[in-house]
């Protein structure tokens, strides 16, 4: 049975970022299968019981990089069955090159994906005729699959600036993106015309929406995998602030998400922190105690301890956030 093709429409309210859990030798080089495919299924069951509206996988922190083929397969097997379509579901398919990313993707269409979660070729710095055309390629191999721009300027070594946004919105599977701009937002959603559901982390999700209520209406969040509360009060709060007007309560609560990510960026800066951001945010998870997140998987499972502890807090305060605000505080 095909599946509906999602539009922008259908990407709402909180999408939480989902890591691939893995077992305790995956951080050596000689490990084989280092999936916990027991705790993907348990992950993904209970976010969509928590009440999260949609999953993304595959990307930075969810390892895409470093996974053999066959544990994606796996892994995403597993989250679909555990899922069992009751919330959108996009697998990460970024790869070195086109031809790769579009066999990962009618793979993973088959398996029953709702979508992409789609970085750029990682290899050579993008021009913006490179950058649109390999989506504008993309798109056309794989009609049926409706596409999340992963824009990070860091991870793919290129801006995602006012003519990209102008020209990926004539693309009709591009549906929304993981967004971190949002200094930018009022300018990308005119050059985009609000086709695209442009995404913001949870912490800025309240800026974006006052911005524009009606068309930001959604947002990513890895903090949901540290415990769903938070996140899932925070969607709620903007929705009925956008409903009554009143918004002192979702500024509140953003001013208590932004204090658990005091010590999440090294020496302040997001340039350091996506050196080792795989690691620092599986040390935030497992420390938050929600999910098992596990080590990483080589190169990049060297990471400073330092760095490592500023995770763990950002973690801990999470989950303490979570827990007061199951308790009424």
């Amino acid at each position: 049975m095909t599946k509906k093709l999602l539009t922008v429409e259908d990407v709402t309210g909180c999408w939480a970022i989902m890591p691939t859990p893995s077992a305790p030798n995956a951080s050596d080089w000689r490990s084989g299968f280092t999936v916990d495919l027991d705790e993907t299924a348990r992950v993904a069951n209970a976010l969509v019981e928590a009440g999260v509206d949609g999953i993304l996988s595959l990307g930075t922190l969810g390892e895409g990089a470093t996974l053999t083929w066959e544990e994606k397969e796996a892994y995403v097997k597993a989250a679909v069955d555990a899922i069992a379509s009751r919330v959108p579901f996009f697998g990460g398919t970024t790869s070195l090159n086109t031809r790769e990313s579009v066999r990962q993707t009618n793979i993973m269409r088959d398996i029953g994906v709702d979508g992409v979660m789609l970085g750029l070729p990682m290899w050579v710095e993008a021009d913006l005729s490179t950058a649109v055309g390999f989506y504008r390629d993309f798109a056309e191999a794989c009609p049926d699959m409706a596409i999340c721009v992963y824009s990070n300027p860091e991870a793919f070594k290129f801006e995602f600036g006012r003519g990209f946004w102008a020209q990926i919105s004539e693309i009709p599977q591009v549906v929304s993106a993981k967004y971190l701009n949002v200094g930018g937002l009022y300018t990308d959603l005119n050059l985009s015309k609000r086709r695209i559901r442009l995404m913001p982390i949870d912490v800025d999700y309240y800026a974006a929406a006052r911005i524009d209520a009606e068309t930001c209406r959604a947002f990513w969040t890895s903090g949901a995998v540290c415990g769903p509360e938070p996140a899932l009060r925070l969607r709620d709060l903007v929705t009925s602030a956008r409903e009554g007007g009143d918004w002192s309560h979702a500024k509140a609560l953003t001013d208590r998400i932004a204090m658990t990510y005091r010590t999440l960026f090294p020496n302040g800066s997001f340039k350091e922190f996506s050196r080792y951001n795989i690691g620092i945010e599986k040390a935030r998870m497992d420390a938050a105690g929600w999910m098992k997140a596990g080590p990483c998987r080589p190169p990049y499972h060297v990471v400073p301890e330092p760095i490592l502890a500023g995770g763990r807090e950002a973690g801990r305060k999470w989950a303490e956030l979570a827990r007061d605000l199951k308790a009424g505080k």
